[in-house]
């Protein structure tokens, strides 16, 4: 393919700043943005170390190591050239703003000036740098490179519990910065499970196979999204969740699987569950103590359809509020928790 240039000896000539994102596979460039390197009359970076600069000599195309400063890349674009400069990760601030100076004086003829974005970020691609920041404070950080699953444990019930109080008193940029930090213990415990050692029976997996096992349960326990059966309601969507969820672990009991080490009246509420689901009739066992009252409270809340967790911590919060106006306090001056 040939590429032909028109220069005008009169013309200012043209400026493009290309701009690459980290995030995407060096040499995957828009079709635009081949075009202005390919047609351009020179085409300059100040990083000779660019990821890009391999592929597009690669590709025919001559870049020259070089910083110009604003001035000389206005003289070098002078007659009518286009002089593309492909951008380091800053981004050229120090170009941008000279270049912006020099046209806001007036006493300059600019060339044209074009920002081409030559690769574009996808959804989700903010999770890669989580992923680069979490290797590099696992190898570099004292605290960090020493902790392990069992260590990091109870940081994973306290993100998820201060989560769910984000979700109950509806403060979005909370919920935002606690979905971050639940964020931060797969991602954590994904990079510790790297380095599992197999001599001790320990497999290591990255978080590439954790995204990859769950994307394949949800495909499988969806196959009204991504099969031939098809649902019309929340009820069906369950049925078929549960229906492909018994064939994936081939329980022998219902209760398999429920962790009892979470809050009771959340364990009570589950187990119940598991028994209304599958069909069965269990009495509920009779004792003395306040230990079985619970236990059959939290058993109708979930025959209701209420959680009995979210309904205590909501009475809970209204104790709280009650206390404080005793006290002769506002309920609105709560210190922030972290």
């Amino acid at each position: 393919m040939g590429y032909v240039r028109c220069v005008n000896a009169s013309s200012p000539g043209r400026i493009v700043l290309l701009t690459t994102s980290h995030r995407v596979a060096p040499g995957l460039l828009s079709w635009p943005a081949w075009q202005a390197l390919h047609g351009a009359d020179r085409v300059l970076c100040a990083d000779g170390t660019h990821p890009q600069l391999p592929y597009l000599r690669e590709a025919g195309v001559q870049v020259d190591e070089a910083a110009p400063t604003a001035e000389d890349l206005v003289d070098t674009c002078s007659g009518g050239h286009t002089v593309v400069v492909v951008a380091t990760g800053e981004g050229e601030p120090s170009l941008t703003d000279g270049l912006a100076r020099l046209a806001g004086s007036g006493r300059v003829q600019m060339p044209d000036l074009e920002l081409l974005p030559a690769s574009y970020d996808l959804p989700g691609a903010r999770l890669l740098d989580l992923v680069q920041v979490m290797d590099r404070i696992r190898v570099e950080c004292p605290w960090s490179s020493q902790q392990t699953h069992k260590g990091l444990a109870k940081y994973g019930i306290e993100e998820a519990y201060e989560l769910v109080e984000a979700i109950e008193e509806g403060d979005r940029d909370e919920l935002r910065e606690e979905l971050g930090d639940v964020l931060l213990q797969v991602v954590f415990h994904a990079r510790i499970a790297e380095e599992g050692s197999p001599e001790d029976g320990e497999e290591p997996f990255s978080i590439d196979d954790v995204a990859g096992g769950i994307v394949t349960k949800l495909i499988h326990r969806h196959p009204h999204v991504f099969g031939d059966e098809t649902a019309s309601t929340p009820e069906e969507v369950k049925e078929h969740w549960l229906r492909t969820k018994a064939v994936e672990k081939q329980r022998t009991s219902v209760t398999e699987g429920v962790p009892l080490g979470q809050p009771g009246l959340a364990l009570a509420a589950k187990l119940a569950s598991r028994a209304r689901t599958a069909g069965m009739e269990v009495p509920l066992p009779q004792g003395e103590g306040v230990g079985y009252e619970l236990l059959a409270l939290a058993v109708r809340a979930e025959e209701q359809g209420v959680d009995p967790e979210a309904a205590l911590r909501s009475a809970a919060r209204a104790y709280r509020d009650a206390i404080r106006v005793r006290e002769g306090r506002p309920t609105n001056d709560l210190p922030a928790e972290s």
